[in-house]
């Protein structure tokens, strides 16, 4: 399994069942601005991203996208490119605070915006969006019920979420901070030439280059070899 795909998955794993046997309390680890900018509690910014609520069946299913769809992403679109990989969490995990913030503060609104204490069901969703934006004609099937291509995958999930009684609100906000990466990514560039996320050069340094080795044989015939080169 992929360094970050590792790391985040054992973070978040060891921070969710901590807080199932109260050695952790989640009331140390939610996102609350308040707290952030008054008392300094900086790291509020960051394990709201690692703790997934209770240990059930949503607990499960979340943990099996992350490990799938992170590890897909990191192995094969940012094979060799950790820390572009690690830079698009980043960004990600930025819009969605930014947006939980500014929501907190418009009208009508705000009050959604303000149960949203716990931003790692929204990130784990965003790597699912990117993905089945770069996979879009990847065959799937849900629950051997029906099948479908990759592209619609974030909108039958989210469907699925409001079958079974959770906020739609949490995969809403991972599609959009999914489809900001996948625009300035890759839809923007093609557009103009020009690329507005690149990763800073202090996060490259965090991680070694990785060489990306294609194997290919020496020799390949499609044929038998010439009678001469045989009598060699």
């Amino acid at each position: 399994m992929p360094v970050i795909t590792r790391s985040y998955l054992t973070a978040a794993i060891v921070t969710t069942i901590g807080c199932s046997l109260e050695i952790i309390s989640p009331y140390n680890l939610y996102l609350n601005p308040n707290l952030v900018v008054k008392q300094y509690q900086i790291w509020r910014l960051v394990t709201n991203f690692l703790y997934f609520r209770k240990m059930d069946l949503d607990f499960l299913f979340h943990m099996f996208f992350l490990a799938r769809y992170c590890k897909l992403l990191e192995e094969n679109s940012f094979r060799g490119r950790t820390a572009d990989f690690f830079f698009m969490l980043l960004f990600g995990s930025t819009v969605l605070t930014t947006i939980v913030l500014v929501g907190g503060m418009i009208p009508y609104v705000s009050e959604s915006f303000a149960k949203i204490i716990f931003l790692s069901n929204s990130l784990t969703f965003m790597m699912v969006y990117v993905w089945s934006k770069q996979n879009p004609y990847i065959h799937m099937s849900f629950l051997g019920l029906f099948t479908f291509t990759a592209a619609y995958l974030p909108w039958v999930l989210l469907g699925f979420s409001v079958l079974v009684g959770a906020s739609a609100w949490v995969d809403l906000l991972g599609m959009i901070a999914g489809h900001a990466y996948y625009f300035l990514e890759d839809v923007y560039p093609k557009m103009t030439g020009r690329r507005p996320l690149k990763t800073p050069l202090f996060i490259k340094t965090l991680f070694a280059d990785e060489t990306v080795v294609v194997a290919r044989p020496a020799e390949v015939r499609f044929a038998a070899p010439p009678v001469e080169e045989i009598r060699r």
